[in-house]
């Protein structure tokens, strides 16, 4: 972790309520650092639907692949969560730590193993001593409490520099809902499925099926959105779960995920993840600049993703945004290397609401001095207007600082 906070961290932190069905605690460890926690324990009440979407990685960690696996089954009882170790490219060894993880976790729940989640975050290749979740993950079981989200989205942070968390409560029938998230994530980001960590909780009654569909809907245009290096993590994991205990108070059980009951929820649900997609550009490594760009005028609405991509992923781009210069060149170059339909005469670009280049060519009306100082602002919108046709998309990213290459430089040491 960090020991400044981004200068783009939220100015306000939202009050997390307490979600029925759910428990969590934490605890030091000694995974890698010391004296700060690295152990999330969230205990769900029997009952509990899990949806979930992974890194698309060729090489993915092993919590991951345990994770798939169990994902099946459609329950769950407890997440586990470590920083430190992402027990990733480890082997049979890293796969025999997922397992004695599982049952301590499962002896200490009093659950079967296929119902325990697990999640690690942090370096790659080295082995994770799962020993040293014993004893800790029964005390956490024995202690865990319905509210402290802070405190558990800190316990997952690696070079995170604020905790990422956020809430939504709406109607579903009749009854209030509630709806939970947290994130961690800051480099190794262009998620390309969800997101690096991100665990989203909810007392609404929606079944596995259900969830997942709503899942695999809301990442698209959120988590699959953000990109802060263009490198997609192999840990890479979102998981929802749904309690269901505002049964009680009257919510409809739900089974479809087109159950127009369902569409506030969906809004709600949708803008959570949006909310957290949004913190971690905005906790990119090194990050003095948070970046909207916006496509439009493109052939399809997947070709403005491309291009958007290939704007947000160019080092050349973020760094001119580090220096405060509008180099609409250097975006020239990201869109004709995309490999997606673009008409040079017909493509424009604008800076902060400013248009800079036109028809192909400098904006007559360019002005040096005004475009500077409009660079200086924290939140930087670029757009790119394409002139094909009505696909549009927009992604997130951040600039690329001295401070990302120095975070990074030494991050296993």
């Amino acid at each position: 972790m960090s020991s400044s906070v981004s200068p783009l961290a939220p100015k306000n932190v939202p009050d997390m309520p307490a979600i029925a069905g759910v428990r969590l605690a934490t605890a030091e460890a000694g995974i890698r650092y010391k004296n700060r926690t690295d152990v999330l324990l969230a205990l769900l009440d029997p009952g509990t639907a899990v949806a979930g979407v992974f890194t698309t990685s060729k090489c993915p960690s092993a919590p991951v692949e345990w994770c798939r696996a169990k994902l099946k089954g459609g329950k769950a009882r407890a997440l586990v969560v470590n920083s430190g170790n992402a027990n990733a490219f480890t082997g049979k060894t890293g796969r025999a730590s997922t397992a004695l993880t599982a049952k301590i976790a499962a002896k200490a729940v009093g659950c079967s193993e296929s119902e325990i989640f697990l999640a690690s975050t942090g370096v790659i290749g080295e082995p994770l001593d799962a020993t040293k979740f014993d004893g800790v993950l029964g005390r956490l079981a024995e202690s865990a409490a319905p509210a402290d989200w802070l405190s558990a989205a800190k316990a997952i942070m690696t070079t995170d520099t604020f905790p990422k968390v956020a809430t939504a409560t709406v109607k579903l029938g009749k009854a209030k809902v509630t709806i939970n998230g947290m994130a961690k994530g800051a480099g190794m980001i262009a998620p390309d499925m969800a997101t690096m960590l991100s665990f989203i909780f909810t007392d609404a009654p929606i079944a596995p099926a259900a969830l997942q569909a709503l899942l695999k809907s809301g990442v698209e245009d959120t988590f699959n959105a953000v990109t802060i290096d263009g490198d997609t993590s192999t840990s890479d994991t979102l998981l929802a779960f749904a309690t269901g205990a505002a049964a009680e108070h009257g919510a409809p059980k739900i089974s479809r995920a087109s159950d127009p009951r369902l569409k506030a929820f969906t809004k709600a649900f949708h803008q959570v993840l949006a909310n957290l997609a949004e913190q971690v550009a905005r906790d990119g490594e090194g990050a003095r600049k948070l970046v909207e760009i916006t496509v439009e005028g493109a052939k399809t609405k997947a070709s403005a993703r491309r291009i958007a991509m290939s704007i947000a992923n160019s080092p050349l781009v973020k760094t001119a945004i580090a220096g405060e210069d509008a180099n609409w060149g250097r975006v020239v170059m990201a869109v004709g290397k995309a490999g997606e339909p673009a008409d040079r005469d017909k493509l424009s670009i604008s800076f902060n609401g400013i248009r800079v280049a036109k028809s192909g060519a400098r904006d007559p009306s360019y002005d040096e001095a005004q475009v500077s100082e409009a660079m200086k602002a924290p939140e930087i919108a670029i757009k790119v207007s394409l002139g094909l046709g009505k696909g549009r998309d927009r992604v997130l990213t951040c600039d690329l600082t001295k401070e990302y290459v120095a975070i990074n430089g030494d991050y296993r040491s």
